[in-house]
């Protein structure tokens, strides 16, 4: 029998479903056995690869990959077996506070690393590299997949590792959209937001900053713009659109927060486009000129116009042209046995509304890397159901006139009933030809009111329009919604 240490290590992917693990241990090899699955070995002692840890791997060191590490120690599936790939200096942690609380200035106690690492967005137990050391998973920061090969079943670095898996999870998520260099997009001064580092350079410049340039009314844009507000900044937004926030917000409820915005000092340049940024004689961006040929001054530019999945070097395991990303099922398996993809870099079915989707938001970033690991471990074959959900928090520093917190759930699809004067509350509801309701939006709700939206948007029950558009507040109109779930309950 052969000894422990030229045992071979032996590993199993999935064929076309998933099937329930075991493991024993035999004269020092551990040994995988999985029905309807295809299984290969390599050499422990041999393999000369640069991974310890090569049964499962995780390439990406974002929200998803944290989520899904905690689900393998959660099966006790981790210890000396998971290996995350990273390009980052430190754990996953939960991105929305870089464009939130992290931008706070210094006197309005900012958020800052441990205190948001992963999984405490969920309420779960912080994630530090200690963490991940203590559960025996092995981590490889700063050096990050440049390189595929399905085959053999390899992966390079970019320091030039070569890294060996049995099942792999991508978990690359999205890159900012950038400016062209050429008209100004690598300024010192221009800053995009994707990361801790990029956070920390925006910090730096708002510390020294007298004039802000947000370029895009979306998320990043909105959410930078309060925070540069903490800092009483002259701040402006400049983009296409004819209101905010165009991908969800109806032009009257989009004025209400454009309000609010103009009330804290913001400017609002809309319907325009940026021709260039120019630098001043510090090579610094100076200012911005717009297609128009009107300038605007800025010694600091956040751009937040989106951002594009990170498929490479993955493409050979099927990019979906419509939506981008890597396609998957409803279980997150490619196209390629043994490959999974989560989180924002993930084209999966959307089972309620029956069509493809990628999802760029940290709710699905955690759901799906809980499921994908789920099916990967178990004999799971329940398809990922998701509901799509997005939020909002603002104005959150200490000394604001008002805080912003608000959640929609479901597809802003039909028309809209709008109910309250955003005094504080305002709430959007979608209807379609049927009168179902397909999406509810609600600012400033209580714990219980925003525990209802899920449920209406997953129901989405039929609705009385002509109801909703005579109630007298936010609250007369969700016990409307309310009752309409009930009554399709018991029926």
């Amino acid at each position: 029998m052969a000894s422990a240490a030229a045992a071979a290590q032996c590993f199993s992917s999935y064929s076309s479903s998933p099937a329930t693990r075991f493991l024993r241990q035999r004269g020092g090899a551990r040994v995988l056995q999985l029905s309807s699955r295809r299984s290969f070995c390599v050499s422990a002692a041999a393999g000369g690869f640069d991974n310890q840890n090569r049964e499962y791997v995780i390439v990406g060191g974002g929200n998803a990959a944290g989520y899904a590490a905690r689900t393998f120690v959660e099966h006790g599936m981790a210890d000396g077996r998971l290996c995350i790939v990273s390009k980052e200096p430190v754990p996953p942690y939960e991105r929305p506070a870089l464009t939130k609380g992290y931008l706070f200035p210094p006197d309005k106690k900012p958020a800052r690393l441990p205190g948001f690492h992963t999984c405490v967005g969920s309420g779960g137990q912080r994630q530090t590299a200690e963490w991940y050391k203590e559960n025996g998973i092995e981590v490889l920061y700063e050096d990050p997949v440049v390189a595929f090969d399905g085959k053999t079943q390899t992966l390079k670095t970019s320091s030039g590792k070569i890294l060996k898996y049995g099942s792999l999870i991508i978990s690359t998520g999205c890159e900012a959209s950038r400016l062209p260099e050429k008209i100004g997009g690598k300024l010192p001064g221009v800053h995009y937001i994707r990361d801790v580092a990029d956070a920390d350079s925006l910090v730096s410049s708002l510390g020294s900053a007298k004039k802000v340039l947000v370029i895009g009314g979306g998320y990043i844009g909105m959410e930078v713009a309060a925070a540069a507000c903490g800092w009483n900044l002259d701040t402006t937004i400049v983009f296409p659109e004819d209101h905010i926030m165009p991908r969800l917000f109806t032009p009257s409820l989009a004025k209400k927060y454009e309000d609010l915005y103009q009330q804290n000092g913001v400017k609002f340049i809309k319907g325009a486009l940026i021709d260039k940024l120019e630098a001043g004689s510090d090579g610094r961006v100076s200012s911005a000129v717009l297609k128009d040929g009107s300038v605007v001054e800025a010694d600091t530019v956040v751009v937040g116009i989106g951002a594009k999945p990170v498929v490479g070097p993955f493409e050979a395991v099927g990019v979906n042209r419509e939506v981008g990303g890597i396609e998957v099922d409803s279980l997150f398996r490619t196209s390629v046995p043994g490959i999974f993809a989560i989180g924002d870099v993930a084209a999966f079915p959307l089972k309620m509304y029956n069509r493809i989707a990628r999802v760029e938001h940290v709710d699905h970033a955690r759901k799906s890397a809980h499921h994908c690991v789920e099916t990967l471990l178990t004999s799971q074959t329940k398809a990922y159901d998701y509901l799509p959900y997005f939020y909002s928090r603002v104005f959150e520093y200490e000394g604001s006139s008002r805080k912003v917190w608000w959640q929609f759930y479901g597809d802003n699809v039909g028309e809209t009933v709008e109910v309250g004067n955003f005094d504080p509350k305002i709430a959007t509801f979608w209807i379609d030809s049927d009168s179902r309701l397909k999406g509810v939006f609600l600012e400033s709700g209580t714990s219980e009111e925003f525990s209802l939206l899920p449920q209406l948007a997953k129901s989405q029950p039929i609705i009385d329009k002509s109801k909703l558009q005579a109630a007298a507040s936010v609250e007369d109109a969700l016990e409307i919604a309310r009752s309409s779930l009930q009554s399709a309950a018991s029926v």
